[in-house]
């Protein structure tokens, strides 16, 4: 079987399959794992009282175990096809990483032991601790994002060893953070949507208020992002490399870096230019559908904009992966941080195979648990529910 792959798909074409794969997961995680932040975010704001905050839980409660799948995926694709990458990103955000895992530790904690005690106060603090569980990760995923696109401060050695001179708080620069209210904003927006999809009356009517707010944000940080990669963010380019079949070898090349050089695939390739024009048009869309009371299509909508922004960032740094300020040279890229040959054709049949699946589950989930969460379904079925 690898052997037909082999001759049908070359050593170029699966580096850049596996590309779209990881970016398919980035949005899939987005889609579903972002609304499920989202409204953990908007949790204390739009839930007034404990059932309504019950109900607002309640909405993602059938699936948010699942919806985590794409983000176990999605390390684990980095993993196995960009090991250089995994190892460089574990370095470098190590204490980043460890404090999303430490909140989203408390999401499952939270939504488990909520409802087992009616003191106000013990189901206040696991409130709290689902939007801090919710909140963080959120940020933090935009905050290194933004992190990449300035450069991470590591180096290759000559035997391939990372070494990285940054620390905690140098991540939280200004653009980094700024990178951070797009992601937060992003999902805000999403779980606005979701919930207006799902509930009704005060609830929905809050949730609602909440779409243009999260889209404006999202559209004037995204905006500000793109001008801040015009000028006075420079951009990294590949000057000289060893080709797209050669062997993985992240050292094997030169890197520029230039004023503009993150906008110079749109210029290249016009048609990427389709990847913003999706994000702001998505924003503006959700925003008209959830004012006409129509957020399954609002919800469509804000989908198409998380995509768009996540292919922005994709298609901007395009070969790049891993750009490094210390030593250009030592960033890694879609040609030169990839696993072997093999792995990558065994990969591709593994996810040919299984992703569609996954794929399918995940609608059929969808379908069945579909419906909105009431007042009236809380008190009813109150011992069952989070």
């Amino acid at each position: 079987m690898a052997m037909i792959v082999d001759f049908i798909l070359g050593y170029e074409t699966l580096r850049v399959i596996w590309w779209l794969f990881v970016g398919i997961l980035l949005i899939g995680f987005a889609v579903t794992g972002g609304f499920d932040l989202g409204i953990g975010t908007l949790l204390p704001w739009v839930g007034r009282n404990d059932e309504e905050r019950r109900v607002v839980i309640n909405t993602i409660g059938p699936t948010w175990e699942g919806n985590q799948v794409w983000f176990i995926l999605g390390g684990g694709a980095v993993f196995a096809a960009w090991p250089p990458v995994y190892a460089a990103a574990f370095s470098g955000f190590f204490i980043a990483l460890i404090l999303v895992l430490f909140t989203l530790i408390l999401r499952p904690v939270g939504f488990k032991y909520r409802s087992l005690i009616q003191d106000p106060r013990w189901r206040r603090t696991w409130d709290w601790c689902l939007f801090t569980g919710s909140m963080v990760p959120a940020l933090v995923f935009g905050v290194a994002f933004g992190n990449l696109l300035l450069g991470v401060p590591f180096y290759l050695d000559g035997e391939l060893r990372v070494f990285y001179e940054g620390s905690f708080f140098g991540l939280l620069n200004p653009y980094g953070l700024l990178a951070g209210l797009v992601s937060l904003s992003m999902l805000v927006m999403q779980g606005a949507v979701y919930l207006q999809l799902r509930t009704e009356g005060e609830i929905r009517e809050r949730s609602r208020q909440w779409v243009p707010v999260a889209a404006a944000v999202l559209v004037a940080s995204f905006a500000l992002c793109g001008l801040l990669l015009w000028w006075p963010v420079d951009g990294y380019q590949l000057l000289d490399f060893t080709g797209t079949e050669a062997p993985s070898d992240p050292l094997a090349k030169t890197v520029g870096l230039a004023p503009g050089a993150w906008l110079a695939n749109y210029s290249a390739h016009p048609w990427m230019v389709l990847a913003p024009l999706a994000a702001f048009v998505g924003a503006a869309a959700a925003v008209q559908l959830s004012w006409l009371e129509h957020p399954g299509a609002g919800f469509v909508a804000s989908s198409i904009a998380v995509a768009g922004v996540i292919l922005t960032a994709g298609f901007s740094m395009f070969p790049f992966i891993m750009p490094s300020s210390l030593d250009p040279n030592s960033s890694l890229t879609v040609w030169d941080a990839t696993s072997s040959l093999l792995t990558l054709q065994w990969m591709f049949l593994a996810t040919v195979v299984f992703l569609p699946l996954i794929l399918l589950y995940t609608g059929w989930v969808y379908r069945v648990l579909r419906g909105t969460v009431t007042l009236e379904m809380i008190r009813r079925e109150t011992r069952k529910l989070y």
